[in-house]
């Protein structure tokens, strides 16, 4: 072996892929035309932009092409825009599977795509790893599973850390309420209710995307919640706090899922008195210093790429994928990639508190663990050290 090989080897080493740089007859991957394809279907442009989880899935395999590739294997990634548009998301799909011919999905974060492509890649026998799954199918398809908690088991967890550490005896949920969630976010607060042992005080399905709060503000208020949960994102959040404010309300803990945790929500509400929580769904991305974000951070840079949640999602799908595909031991191909995904072990990343698993359920929720930030003069800080692991519903 040169000098050159070895330094390979040992780069590919560090990377945990467990196959060895050189020849395509030593053991490991091997991939008779080059290169392994991959692709993603992602909302890019519309209503929503997820760019970064993909962008970020792609500056991980770019390191890995740069020192070689797995065992001499390119990884060749073909982002997808699916433009929030169902037709456009299917012709995607296909397009990935039947033209590109990709061995997986690695990295996908879309408005639709699991609920518009679940069918397809269960007929097509394709897996996805999901970057960020954002609608309920991502969580209930045998051929998807994402690296992201989502905000269903989100919606648990706080419930759970609301019980166990705030000691809310009256906590109250306030949803958004988009295409087929409703039923996700009822089953998180019925998984809740099983493993706390008590009864939402309040449900609300009706909290609209826009318009007035303060209706339900004073619902919250008069109802007499103790904890205030909901599933609103950057704008609704801060929309929903100044209206609290504006009410001179006190006395409710509020509770965020991972959209409200953002920089520009914590400068919005600087002077708010609220007592304010977000979940997270990843180790905080604002926590620079943490070596669990080491890697990650030290990827991103070298890529040019900002420092988001949404690219730790990203980011981690990659690892996952790098992982198993370094485990296969011949020709990477669909059937063989799909046969590592089933029979893996799980797969721990100082980035996601919980182990990452396909494995062969009709339903994947692999990832159960959360932190807990709080807001704090416009900074948010870690509010638990520790994760906060969800218990098994009873």
């Amino acid at each position: 072996m040169t000098w050159k090989s070895s330094l390979l080897a040992a780069s590919l080493a560090a990377l945990g892929l467990g196959a060895m740089a050189g020849t395509a007859s030593a053991a490991g991957p091997i991939c008779s035309g080059g290169a392994i394809k991959v692709g993603a279907v992602s909302t890019i442009t519309g209503p929503a932009d997820f760019s970064e989880v993909p962008k970020a899935t792609q500056a991980a395999f770019d390191a890995v092409n740069a020192a070689g590739g797995i065992n001499g294997c390119k990884i060749d990634y073909t982002i997808a825009d699916d433009k929030a548009d169902p037709a456009v998301a299917a012709q995607a799909a296909r397009d990935l599977i039947d033209n590109k011919e990709a061995v997986a999905l690695v990295g996908s974060a879309s408005l639709l795509d699991c609920a518009v492509n679940a069918a397809t890649y269960a007929r097509k026998d394709i897996r996805s790893i999901q970057g960020l799954g954002v609608d309920a199918a991502c969580f209930s398809s045998p051929n998807i599973a994402p690296v992201n908690v989502g905000p269903f088991t989100l919606t648990t967890a706080m419930g759970y850390y609301a019980t166990n550490v705030l000691k809310a005896k009256k906590l109250c949920a306030f949803f958004i309420i988009i295409g087929g969630t409703q039923e996700a976010y009822k089953k998180g607060i019925e998984d809740w209710e099983n493993i706390s042992g008590q009864k939402i005080h309040l449900l609300d399905l009706t909290l609209p995307f826009q318009g007035d709060l303060t209706p339900y503000v004073i619902k919250a208020h008069d109802a007499g919640c103790d904890t205030v949960l909901t599933n609103q994102v950057e704008p609704q959040v801060v929309q929903l706090i100044k209206t609290v404010d504006a009410q001179k309300i006190t006395g409710i803990n509020w509770l965020f899922l991972a959209p409200g945790y953002t920089e520009q929500v914590a400068k919005a509400l600087a002077d708010s008195p609220q007592p304010i929580y977000a979940g997270t769904e990843w180790e905080p991305y604002t926590e620079t210093d943490s070596a669990a974000n080491a890697e990650w951070i030290a990827d991103m840079k070298k890529a040019n790429r900002p420092l988001t949640a949404f690219s730790q999602g990203g980011y981690l799908a990659a690892q996952m994928f790098l992982k198993v595909v370094g485990g296969i031991d011949g020709e990477v191909t669909r059937d063989s990639v799909n046969a590592a995904l089933l029979k893996m072990q799980p797969i721990s990343n100082p980035l996601a508190g919980s182990p990452y698993v396909f494995g062969e359920a009709k339903t994947h929720s692999p990832m159960r663990a959360t932190k807990v930030m709080k807001l704090d003069k416009g900074k948010w800080t870690v509010e638990t050290k520790d994760w906060v692991h969800l218990p098994d519903a009873k």
